[in-house]
């Protein structure tokens, strides 16, 4: 892979789930240590894009290639951290325990290597959790885990890391030391994150790719509103906890008045207001307020 060889490069892919297209005629590039973010709707495509950059699945018509080559060839070089990790928060391991398990692929039989020890050592660092080595991962808290399992995918010494949803569920605080650690790694790698967060994306993506069922990638400084509410297909509603400020999909969100239109930094909605339209739409899907 030469310097001007893309890190993702998709060239007119269709994928289809039996008779169901997901994603028609999609097609863009992503160079080295670029962070992307991916939006859309749920069942856009986002996921299923992510898990064609893994050869996990392969496109009906057209090609994607991962540093210049099929993409089950490159996954030694790609770190994967799932939205729903299936993960036992009971087992008796501690941080080291799970993030050495990124090196399991190294070598297929025997205990680990002084390289992986180095290796798994070098990712707490990285992740900012050296000093959570020997707590046991049932322990943590949900931020503290999703670091460690970031650590793990880092732990592969991988070039590029695919995220999916990596700061959903947890709490603001943790989301914004996530979002930190994304900024400094992407000094050296290539992120690609999906996320329906409007502060993340904006502030520390260089580009975002919208899906839903195309895709379009645009780079950070021509994202505006428009561009958001194009990719939810029409329809967006901008809700604000604290600092925090989600993009949602409107067809499963109590529709606001005042969401539509140009977003302020941190846009906000009535509390009054957001009540009633939340009772109203508890009503008429038939369950009661909470």
């Amino acid at each position: 892979m030469t310097d001007e060889t893309p890190v993702i490069e998709l060239r007119d892919v269709c994928f289809s789930y039996g008779s169901h297209e997901v994603l028609h005629n999609v097609g863009f590039q992503l160079g080295a240590r670029e962070m992307l973010a991916v939006v859309g709707p749920n069942g856009g495509g986002k996921s299923t894009l992510l898990r064609l950059l893994l050869g996990l699945l392969s496109p009906r018509l057209g090609s994607v290639r991962v540093f210049g080559g099929p993409p089950r060839q490159a996954r030694a070089r790609v770190g994967y951290v799932p939205q729903h990790p299936r993960v036992d928060p009971q087992f008796p391991v501690n941080v080291l325990d799970v993030v050495r398990m990124g090196r399991v692929e190294r070598h297929s039989v025997g205990p680990y290597r002084q390289a992986d020890d180095a290796a798994a050592e070098a990712a707490l660092t990285q992740a900012g959790i050296e000093n959570l080595r020997h707590r046991p991962f049932a322990q943590l808290s949900g931020g503290q885990r999703q670091r460690v399992l970031i650590a793990q995918a880092l732990a592969t010494e991988a070039e590029l890391l695919l995220l999916d949803e990596p700061t959903a569920n947890v709490d603001p605080k943790a989301e914004h030391e996530l979002v930190a650690l994304f900024g400094r790694l992407r000094q050296h790698k290539t992120l690609v994150f999906v996320s329906h967060n409007v502060n993340v994306v904006t502030r520390h993506a260089s580009h975002v790719l919208c899906v839903n069922r195309t895709a379009l990638l645009h780079p950070i400084h021509e994202v505006m509103t428009s561009t958001l509410r194009e990719a939810y297909g029409g329809e967006l509603a901008v809700l604000t906890h604290n600092q925090d400020c989600h993009v949602m999909d409107a067809s499963q969100a109590p529709h606001c008045a005042g969401a539509e239109g140009p977003l302020p930094p941190r846009a906000s909605v009535d509390p009054k207001r957001f009540e009633r339209a939340t009772s109203r739409f508890a009503t008429q899907n038939g369950s009661g307020s909470k």
